[in-house]
């Protein structure tokens, strides 16, 4: 399993505050959320990517 860059996941910069993490986390959080994109796998992997970011 290859390493991940969190920050790039979540779209920041490595010097983000933990303001920005939080509110990149929830805005990716809500576009991909599995109720929000019944049945589309793609978008569940890449909530599931950003939960572990």
């Amino acid at each position: 399993m290859s390493k991940r860059d969190y920050y790039e996941v979540l779209g920041v910069e490595r010097g983000a505050t933990e303001a920005d993490l939080k509110k990149a986390y929830r805005r990716l959080a809500m576009k991909y959320h599995p109720d929000r994109n019944p049945g589309d796998k793609e978008s569940e992997d890449k909530f599931k990517e950003a939960n572990e970011a």
